[in-house]
């Protein structure tokens, strides 16, 4: 996994630059992002911001489910759950990611929820951005040298079964009690196998009910987001993530919390950022345009016809820009990745 360094910024800084979204589509480096949680957990959500900004044209995900070993009647007459290690072709997940970071075409397995048994294989080739979602995407050192980005996300206990009970029952044909038992009977795999691979995460994605009501999570979608990442002492030169504070501070008619904690650990120095309630739309529309100024991608717009945003919406443009910082970093850094 390659780290931030200084470098040059990857436009001029003005409206002539290069556009970043051309610089990606001709550049030959597969860029590839792993997200690790449990099932259900919200993975999908903190990537949608790379998927909108980008295009499914340059954009294409993965989802690791696909490489269970066992379907759902196999892994009951086992006794193993899918978080179990043994019951995934981990092996063939990393020998796929190498490939498609080399832009090759494989011939990806796929897995049916909806019946719980395997359909028939499809290819699959590579975008210039690859998103790896699952159980395992952080569990072994090869699968890690291998990705560019990388995220765990983790809901407290009541959000994870609250969300898990609302898929589970609409796409899965699970009833609440059979996702209950099946939350009780995975959770020992999930402390043992799951839980310890946010140690290897660039972004840690922490996600619990809002401070101002556990019902806005229902109503208006409100819920309180940390972010506990590495420190940025080595960053593009002239670029920073600016936020206007004025428009922060001004009177609204919303509840909302911005705090930054400092981790004291002496192994590893990481900071928190919280952010909870609902923000004018403006304090989005900031973070937005800082994107588009540096990347010349245009136009992002990730929260349309909305007078407020939450605070999933602002952690996810803030993923957004340190995964598309990361990326720059690559682009100027090219020779580790000019295949052969």
């Amino acid at each position: 996994m390659v780290k931030d360094q200084a470098v040059e910024p990857a436009s001029s800084g003005t409206n002539g630059g290069p556009n970043f979204k051309e610089i990606i589509r001709e550049s030959p480096c597969v860029f590839a992002i792993g997200v690790a949680g449990d099932s259900g957990s919200g993975k999908t959500t903190f990537t949608q911001s790379i998927r909108e900004i980008f295009g499914e044209d340059l954009v294409c995900t993965i989802t690791l489910d696909d490489y269970h070993l066992y379907d759902r009647k196999q892994r009951r007459e086992r006794g193993v759950t899918p978080l179990d290690p043994v019951a995934n072709r981990i092996d063939q997940i990393e020998q796929d990611l190498i490939a498609l970071k080399e832009g090759r075409t494989i011939l990806k397995p796929v897995y049916d929820h909806s019946v719980g048994t395997f359909g028939e294989p499809v290819l699959f080739s590579p975008g210039k951005i690859v998103i790896l979602e699952g159980l395992h995407t952080l569990f072994s050192r090869r699968l890690r040298e291998h990705l560019d980005f990388t995220l765990f996300v983790e809901p407290d206990r009541e959000v994870k079964e609250d969300w898990k009970i609302r898929r589970d029952m609409a796409k899965r044909g699970y009833n609440r009690e059979q996702v209950l038992q099946e939350i009780r009977e995975r959770e020992p795999d999930y402390l043992r196998y799951i839980a310890p691979q946010r140690e290897f995460a660039d972004v840690v994605i922490r996600i619990g009910h809002s401070k101002y009501g556990a019902a806005l999570a229902r109503t208006r979608n409100v819920y309180q987001v940390s972010l506990i990442q590495d420190p940025m002492d080595q960053a593009i030169s002239d670029v920073d993530l600016g936020i206007d504070l004025f428009s922060i501070l001004s009177l609204s008619e919303r509840n909302f919390l911005l705090e930054f904690i400092h981790h004291e650990d002496p192994r590893r120095q990481r900071g928190e950022i919280v952010v909870d309630g609902e923000l004018g739309l403006h304090v989005v529309h900031r973070l937005e345009q800082s994107i588009e100024e540096q990347t010349h991608v245009r136009p992002i717009s990730l929260a349309r016809d909305r007078e407020y945003v939450t605070a999933v919406d602002v952690a996810q443009l803030l993923i957004a820009w340190r995964i598309i910082h990361r990326r720059i970093f690559l682009e100027r850094c090219r020779e580790p990745c000019l295949r052969p």
